[in-house]
């Protein structure tokens, strides 16, 4: 008698006495591979973002902890225009200075600061409502499905740029009501997405099972449809953030950006940009060439996130 499973074989002699003879058997047994490590090995696949990943944890670095290291005056104006002003790169000021006399590299990493902060906190504002938004309409369908899109369907009419301007025109320019405003106005795309995955999660073989055994329509959201939906929520979440940076960035450039003695990416294009016709380069090259390799790195991790939660490329 053979027990396949266990390695042993059980010979019984013409008495019936069991031999117990023990023998090798070949046993494939695949490991189990955790999801983690799952997603993880795609992500890494992509060496695009990986690339970018170091980068952008270059650039935090570089914003965050650089005004540590490269100390410099960027708050204080009467004290900043007692250095050369639109002075060219040299060995106390690596990238020049800026027309008011602030150190150039020193106001990268400042206006970084707030660029990158004010963006990811109005990208997860603008995720949170949108996946709300659009869970919440796609799931109950029917009457509520149908006013919530039409609602959105008249958000979407009105450009984007021109209900930016009309409310940071409306309400004062304070930092906090910049990010209150780019995140209750970016949603509208992504709470469209979302809505999409809970109309076709819902009508799955789960959600109906589920739904047949009494389990109740939050029950579902929470436990199904949030679930498959994590690879377009993640993914929608990066552009969100890099959606964020450019709106902060756009008003910025429009002088509409954070009030002084604070700056933002924006701004800082702004008042260069008058200046790029005496060569003035120091104050606009370096400084977009961080922002769009910014962005960019932002959509490349994006994409590959969304490649690592999805489903059909995990190992069942």
């Amino acid at each position: 008698m053979t027990l396949h499973g266990d390695n042993i074989r059980d010979e019984l002699d013409p008495a019936g006495i069991p031999l117990g003879d023990v023998i090798d058997a070949d046993v494939t047994v695949s490991a189990f591979v955790p999801l983690w490590r799952q997603r993880l090995n795609i992500f890494l696949q992509n060496k695009l973002a990986i690339a970018s990943v170091v980068y952008l944890v270059f650039i935090f670095l570089f914003c965050f902890l650089g005004p540590h290291l490269w100390h410099s005056n960027q708050t204080d104006q009467a004290q900043a225009l007692l250095s050369p002003q639109n002075g060219p790169p040299s060995a106390h000021n690596w990238l020049g200075t800026d027309p008011s006399g602030f150190d150039e590299l020193g106001r990268i990493m400042f206006g970084g600061e707030y660029s990158l902060t004010l963006g990811m906190i109005a990208g997860v504002i603008t995720i949170v409502i949108g996946t709300l938004y659009g869970m919440v309409s796609g799931f109950l369908g029917g009457f509520v499905d149908t006013f919530l899109m039409r609602m959105l369907d008249a958000f979407l009419s009105i450009p984007v740029l021109f209900l930016l301007l009309t409310l940071v025109t409306v309400f004062a320019r304070t930092t906090t009501n910049l990010i209150a405003i780019i995140g209750v106005i970016g949603w509208f795309g992504n709470a469209r997405i979302i809505r999409g995955d809970a109309l076709l999660i819902k009508e799955l073989e789960y959600s109906q099972a589920a739904r047949a055994m009494g389990a109740g329509r939050w029950h579902i959201i929470r436990r199904h449809v949030f679930p498959n939906s994590v690879s377009n929520i993640v993914t929608v979440a990066t552009f969100a953030v890099a959606d964020a940076i450019l709106f902060l960035t756009t008003l910025g450039y429009l002088g509409l950006g954070i009030p002084l003695p604070a700056t933002d990416w924006g701004t800082m294009l702004n008042n260069a940009s008058q200046y790029i016709a005496n060569g003035y380069w120091w104050q606009v090259y370096p400084l977009a060439l961080i922002f769009i390799l910014v962005i960019v790195a932002i959509t490349y991790v994006g994409e590959a996130l969304r490649d690592a939660f999805e489903v059909r490329l995990l190992e069942r």
